[in-house]
């Protein structure tokens, strides 16, 4: 994290003219330069944190978050449409580790845990193992961390039934009957996400878990939450950047 001194630079009028030689005095002790820190931070993830049309995803309203205002910010959103850990690991390099961030926030997960069904014939594993899984987000925190990043897991938020998804994945090994029954195996990713923030002493930042609690409250459900049942939408958008802010400003002020 760098740090830039903004300053400005005065005349001096002591010697020629008390009045003004006070009103400098002043103005120079409540005039402090300011010490700037400086930070780059990347989103890296999948359609979850990728610019959607004017939706004010999270990593929009990180520059905006005042706890992070006396930081001066540089987002950015790597988040690719479509993208498991296998096919974000081939830019990895490109879209992460050439920008030489100070924090990385990862969020993978949704599809990789994906059971394309809706193929003919229809598949019956997840577009990625749960080990891969496991091996490419390992992979992708220790080559962060071997720059100087900070890095903050982030589970994948729960899903929830829609028509158009009943059509598409409305068939074992989902539960099509269940309220949960399209994140049967999506939670065992968000348990392997949890495990490896875990072992490797990174903060994590539960959506699933968060999200899943939010729906336990009065008058409150997940698909409030959901733009299609698989999308945050901008108050789904809210709860993430909120829980965010908080892990990056205890990075961002050590």
């Amino acid at each position: 994290m760098n740090r830039s001194l903004r300053s400005t630079t005065f005349s001096n009028p002591c010697a020629s003219d008390f009045m003004g030689c006070l009103a400098f005095i002043l103005l120079v002790v409540f005039t402090v330069p300011q010490v700037v820190a400086e930070a780059t931070i990347v989103a890296f993830g999948d359609s979850t944190t990728a610019t959607r049309g004017q939706l004010n995803i999270y990593a929009k309203r990180l520059a905006a978050a005042p706890t992070l205002q006396p930081f001066d910010l540089k987002i950015i959103n790597a988040g690719v449409g479509g993208n498991n850990t296998s096919l974000a690991s081939k830019r990895f390099d490109r879209d992460v580790l050439r920008h030489h961030a100070d924090v990385v926030i990862i969020q993978f997960g949704i599809n990789d845990a994906a059971v394309d069904v809706w193929r003919t014939p229809p598949a019956t594993l997840p577009r990625i193992s749960l080990q891969q899984f496991e091996v490419n987000l390992e992979h992708f925190i220790t080559a962060a961390q071997s720059q100087g990043a900070q890095v903050i897991l982030m589970t994948p938020n729960p899903m929830r039934w829609t028509s158009q998804l009943k059509t598409l994945y409305g068939k074992a090994p989902y539960a099509v009957n269940e309220p949960n029954g399209f994140n049967k195996l999506l939670v065992k990713y968000a348990a392997s996400v949890r495990k490896l923030a875990n072992t490797q002493q990174v903060p994590l930042v539960d959506i699933y878990q968060v999200f899943q609690d939010y729906n336990k409250q009065p008058n409150q459900s997940i698909d409030t939450l959901l733009l299609d049942g698989m999308h945050p939408n901008d108050r789904g958008h809210q709860i993430i950047a909120k829980l965010l802010v908080r892990e990056i400003a205890k990075i961002l002020e050590r």
